[in-house]
């Protein structure tokens, strides 16, 4: 059931160069994700993940299993923040929050709105963003 204000941690995930890559090829082919002596001339001064690589990883692999059976659609993302580069084999961590819930019983439909927060290991933000999803009401 999913409550107001509950928090799930997601777990956490370090990305190999080749799988920062692989993805940066496939979604954001710009050089300093997909080229390691460019993104070492790059402001970054190595090679960086796609900014969405952590939530597409953490929402295919961890959310989807969790809460995606009662996904009736999604509604937008919100206030998508890149705080700090993430570089390959560092640690990430996310969990999210359910920080709005609106029910419409009549619907058996809920608007929940998620907060996914990427955290490096030493505990600092790296990334955040806002979900609005319609679920369906399971009891």
């Amino acid at each position: 059931m999913l409550e107001l204000n509950a928090i799930y941690d997601l777990g956490q995930v370090q990305f190999s160069e080749d799988e920062i890559i692989q993805f940066a090829k496939k979604y954001d082919p710009l050089e300093f994700h997909t080229n390691k002596k460019a993104a070492a001339e790059h402001m970054f001064g190595k090679l960086v993940a796609s900014g969405p690589h952590p939530f597409n990883y953490f929402y295919v692999n961890s959310w989807i299993p969790k809460f995606g059976k009662s996904v009736l659609c999604g509604l937008g993302v919100n206030n998508w923040r890149f705080i700090k580069p993430v570089y390959a084999n560092s640690v990430l961590n996310c969990k999210v929050r359910i920080f709005s819930l609106e029910k419409d019983l009549s619907r058996h439909s809920a608007k929940v709105g998620w907060v996914f927060v990427f955290t490096g290991k030493d505990g600092e933000r790296v990334q955040f963003l806002e979900m609005l999803v319609l679920h369906k009401i399971i009891e």
